[in-house]
């Protein structure tokens, strides 16, 4: 499998790095405005290549000589600042991202947007490049669903693997913990012995306020960001069909149209290809809508 990356500051690199680790690439060509960067990370890289599983080939390359590849990630960009929101990024990233996109256009495979706001950046990436929707992936929510099973997993004192629950809408402030159709194993998290619904406005800003706490003492978040993003270019590329919370453009799921969000979809080599509608109470419906309203008014604003 041939993979583009685009981007090598802090969670491009990181996304190289852990993507390389899984084994599914062949072929790895990297990319960034600093021509020499992308030698240098391509080098490093290619030193440690004989702990990685299987043959691999890695370098610099251009961004046209991706349009082959079975999957490029747009890392590029500025990352936040301390106190500034996902959205307050908007109108700097969208530049960069359109251009990228734009050149991009007939690419072969899927194109997965890492860059934030990532919703708001899917849905440029998608008008820029001309690919069909399911094709055009932002990781959305899917860093918050695995934020979110883990903080649940400490609380109860069980392995994060037993957690199944979801966050869907934007990936940031706005987004919706699915709390009525959360399950330990087989029961309901609201049925679990013990938990308090009390607890859940708590763990939500918990999850959701992750990324500016990390900014606060570090700077930038990369590390778990990088994890999943390789872990959905896997999953994708191989082919497993698996449901997950990615952003895309919608059409038609839950009401929505027109906007990038995330709900969970079946995701395999050719994109997020089919979206299943959650189960939402009214309150989570409410929210979800709301998501969406926010992510629209930004999309005026900001773009």
């Amino acid at each position: 499998m041939k993979i583009g990356i685009i981007g090598l500051g802090w969670v491009g690199t990181s996304v190289a790095h852990a993507t390389l680790q899984t084994g599914v690439a062949s072929e790895v060509l990297l990319n960034d405005l600093r021509a020499d960067l992308a030698e240098g990370e391509a080098m490093d890289l290619r030193h440690g290549s004989s702990f990685f599983p299987g043959s691999v080939r890695i370098a610099a390359a251009a961004i046209e000589d991706m349009r082959d590849a079975d999957a490029v990630v747009i890392a590029a960009g500025r990352g936040g600042k301390p106190g500034e929101t996902r959205l307050e990024l908007s109108r700097d990233n969208a530049r960069v991202v359109r251009e990228l996109a734009g050149r991009l256009a007939g690419l072969r495979g899927i194109l997965v947007l890492v860059t934030n706001p990532v919703d708001l950046m899917t849905e440029v990436a998608t008008e820029a490049s001309g690919l069909p929707p399911a094709r055009v992936l932002g990781t959305g929510t899917l860093l918050d669903t695995t934020r979110l099973r883990q903080v649940l997993a400490r609380e109860l004192a069980v392995s994060s693997h037993s957690i199944h629950a979801q966050v869907v809408g934007e990936h940031g402030d706005s987004e919706v913990v699915l709390w009525s159709s959360a399950r330990v194993g087989n029961r309901a998290l609201r049925g679990w012995q013990g938990w308090r619904p009390d607890d859940e406005a708590r763990l939500a800003d918990e999850v959701r306020c992750a990324a500016y706490e990390i900014i606060r003492r570090k700077g930038a978040t990369n590390h778990a960001i990088g994890v999943v993003t390789a872990a959905l270019l896997e999953w994708s590329l191989r082919d497993e069909r698996r449901l997950l919370t990615v952003s895309r453009l919608q059409e038609g799921a839950c009401g929505l149209r027109g906007v990038a969000l995330s709900l969970p979809a079946v995701v395999g080599k050719e994109g997020a290809v089919r979206v299943v509608e959650p189960e939402l109470d009214a309150r989570e419906r409410e929210a979800l809508e709301r998501s969406a309203s926010v992510l629209r008014e930004a999309r005026r604003a900001c773009l």
